[in-house]
């Protein structure tokens, strides 16, 4: 534990690699891409207004809301927002997403004095690794498939302790309450019945703040056994030598990553040979056991859209995005997408089951009306850690997503303070854009 504390608070820009800055800035500008988008979703609204009647006091914003209230409060409502659009970053050894939580307990947690870009992602950073680890630890020990608010509530916890100059005994306590009452949620649940409830990181980032607030005033809940845990200590033994944060993934679609490598396969096989959504008489994906969980044909909301397979496949051929406009509304009924989605088969293939959660991979066959049969090579999703976006791939995709909600000049002015935020001697002009003030 004392390497964690350390870790935690000694944590600089300066002792970061320049490979680690550069992906702490990468991973801050797609997390805000798609909490902005998620505004647009009816889950962001509703969690938005709950929280603004329930959670009062000062101290913290609603992203493009503005309304105030205490930093547990807004960490949960931007949380859920990043949440509702499945279209942020992950890391497959958890089977789940950091930033989620993470980028959402730092901006609540801010205090009221000043904070430099630098010592904002540096304590991005920091987090990403606290919740990576505690996240690896907890998938290693646990018989359960949980959802990310189970663990990255932990990384929530660390940013939440830098911000509030917790002494390392507090930072400790704090680490374990979080541990504690992060949501140690049922995975499977929501994709076998999606609704709103999600991955979690909304009620991790709020677990993370609250358990910071209350080791600030003595409460205990020391030790976090994903940190100090005997049995999982090989997981912490080279902190801040091995950086998680350089390992994550991006998502180009906004479903479930596990939908995305026959949605890469699909769209590929396409660009190789043009052929006409008339013309398919069926559509065969192979993939893992996991991706044939995602069986809804016909979702009835954007939940459900984005913990689907066939639906979204559909939806990328014909519209060759997806964002909240194509897994919202009038496009859930959108005739040729659903008469597609019927001619989708989904079949496990056991081997790719096996090198699940490492890998996700699938490959597809398209039987065309006139007889030709058309196979895919296995695939991986796009934009995975051994294949991952370019700079200029992620900033197209933030003024995708933010300009659906916001005029050009606002998506500009946001995108180029959070790109060079480690030149900002105060964050308070990036906090108050995101507020929309």
């Amino acid at each position: 534990m004392d390497m964690a504390v350390h870790f935690i608070h000694g944590t600089t820009w300066e002792s970061l690699p320049a490979t680690v800055q550069h992906q702490a800035r990468r991973c801050l500008l797609d997390t805000l891409g798609t909490a902005i988008a998620g505004r647009l979703t009816e889950c962001s609204r509703i969690i938005h207004d709950f929280a603004a009647a329930a959670f009062g006091g000062k101290g913290a914003q609603l992203w493009q809301d503005g309304r105030i209230l205490s930093p547990p409060g807004a960490a949960l409502a931007n949380g859920m927002t990043i949440d509702a659009l499945d279209i942020h970053d992950g890391y497959n050894p958890v089977k789940g997403h950091i930033g989620a939580a993470v980028v959402p307990a730092l901006f609540a947690a801010l205090n009221a004095g000043k904070v430099s870009g630098k010592i904002l992602l540096a304590r991005l950073a920091m987090g990403y690794e606290i919740a990576a680890r505690a996240g690896i630890a907890l998938n290693e020990t646990a018989c359960d498939y949980h959802t990310s608010g189970a663990w990255n509530a932990l990384g929530a916890a660390a940013v939440a302790a830098c911000h509030l100059d917790l002494t390392s005994d507090q930072t400790r306590h704090s680490l374990g309450i979080a541990e504690y009452h992060g949501p140690r949620s049922q995975m499977m649940r929501c994709i076998d019945h999606p609704t709103m409830l999600k991955d979690g990181s909304g009620w991790g980032a709020m677990a993370g703040v609250s358990a910071v607030m209350m080791a600030a005033g003595g409460f205990t809940g020391a030790p976090a056994v994903t940190v100090e845990g005997e049995d999982i200590r090989h997981h912490w033994d080279d902190l801040g030598e091995r950086w998680h944060i350089l390992d994550q993934y991006f998502k180009p679609h906004a479903v479930c990553r596990w939908a995305q490598p026959a949605i890469t396969a699909l769209l590929e096989m396409r660009r190789r040979n043009p052929f006409s959504v008339e013309a398919i008489q069926s559509v065969r994906v192979h993939t893992f056991h996991e991706a044939v969980c995602l069986a809804t044909r016909k979702p009835l909301n954007t939940e459900a859209a984005q913990y689907s397979l066939p639906f979204p496949l559909a939806a990328a051929l014909i519209n060759r995005r997806l964002g909240p406009f194509e897994l919202s509304g009038r496009a859930l009924t959108d005739p040729k997408v659903l008469q597609l989605a019927e001619r989708v088969t989904l079949v496990e293939d056991e081997t790719y089951s096996r090198r699940f959660p490492e890998e996700r991979v699938a490959r597809v066959e398209v039987m065309l009306l006139d007889g030709t049969c058309l196979r895919s090579e296995e695939h991986k999703p796009e934009w995975d850690a051994d294949a991952p976006p370019s700079d200029d791939e992620l900033r197209r995709k933030f003024r995708w997503l933010a300009g659906d909600g916001l005029d050009p000049q606002t998506v500009s002015r946001l995108e180029q303070a959070i790109w060079h935020l480690e030149t900002a001697p105060d964050v308070a002009p990036l906090v108050a854009l995101l507020a929309n003030k």
